[in-house]
């Protein structure tokens, strides 16, 4: 059984492709600052596109917008079917810090911000970075439902949400996109995982990849990525997309060796056996 060759609907544009590409790591090696080979990066953003990935992730607070940046380098005028997912709501104070911020103007602010960068006039997917416990959540969903009246933004998605979380802001707004940490040594999200499939609510795994816990040489991964001819990563990605329909991996990468191996996961079989194998208890 394929189990990633297809497409999944991401609120009103076009359908993407199911492995699509995390910018993160476009960035430099700390995450905070530009990279040091942007002409490397752009190479890699460039051949994303050529290998046929359709839908590209990125934030704000990557590389302090140069993650954005570089994509609009690299990808601009955007080609027809490529939807670019950026998100606000996360503030940058150092290179280690990763604080929530989800003021109305501050998301306002860095929409416009993130057009400018993005050089676009609408943002094909704005996701809500965290909700901020230290503002009412109704108000940071009512700016994303602000942004979208006022056609800066065509869809809403939330990112390190719970069910409950989904459901308050869907009685605000149209949410087409929940984007948690999910992989196949980190299942907590199960319940919203199942959830936005039950809704048709696209599931975008951050972290797709946790390849620490899931190459031992004697563990489930390594052996079925030896029977199919596959790499570890290859297997998890292929095990995410089995997971469920709505899933919409977005493994990262600064190598152009890797994002190949990436996007061909979307073409891997797991068999049923395959599947329950690895949907067993991962290691310690």
């Amino acid at each position: 059984m394929a189990s990633g060759g297809d497409s999944v609907a991401v609120g009103t544009g076009p359908r993407v492709r199911r492995v699509g590409f995390g910018a993160l790591h476009l960035t430099g090696p700390d995450l905070w600052r530009p990279t040091a080979d942007p002409d490397g990066a752009v190479q890699v953003a460039r051949r994303a596109v050529e290998l046929g990935v359709t839908f590209i992730d990125t934030a704000d607070s990557y590389g302090l917008g140069a993650s954005e940046e570089l994509l609009a380098r690299a990808l601009h005028p955007y080609p027809d079917g490529l939807v670019i997912a950026t998100k606000a709501g996360k503030t940058r104070p150092s290179a280690g810090e990763w604080l929530p911020l989800g003021r109305p103007e501050y998301l306002r602010q860095q929409a416009e911000l993130s057009l400018r960068r993005l050089r676009v006039e609408r943002i094909d997917l704005f996701q809500l970075h965290c909700v901020d416990p230290q503002v009412p959540a109704a108000e940071q969903f009512g700016a994303l439902r602000t942004l979208q009246e006022e056609g800066k933004v065509r869809d809403v998605g939330l990112s390190e949400v719970t069910v409950e979380q989904l459901e308050e802001a869907r009685r605000c707004i149209d949410v087409v996109s929940v984007q948690n940490r999910y992989n196949l040594a980190d299942r907590g999200h199960e319940a919203v995982v199942d959830h936005c499939e039950r809704e048709g609510i696209a599931f975008i795994p951050w972290e797709p990849l946790d390849l620490g816990r899931l190459t031992a040489p004697d563990g489930a991964v390594a052996a079925t990525a030896k029977a199919l001819g596959a790499t570890p990563a290859q297997v998890a990605i292929a095990w995410l997309l089995r997971r469920s329909p709505m899933m919409l991996p977005i493994p990262g990468t600064r190598s152009l060796r890797h994002l190949a191996e990436n996007v061909a996961a979307g073409d891997l079989g797991l068999s049923d056996t395959d599947f329950a194998t690895l949907s067993g208890p991962v290691g310690p």
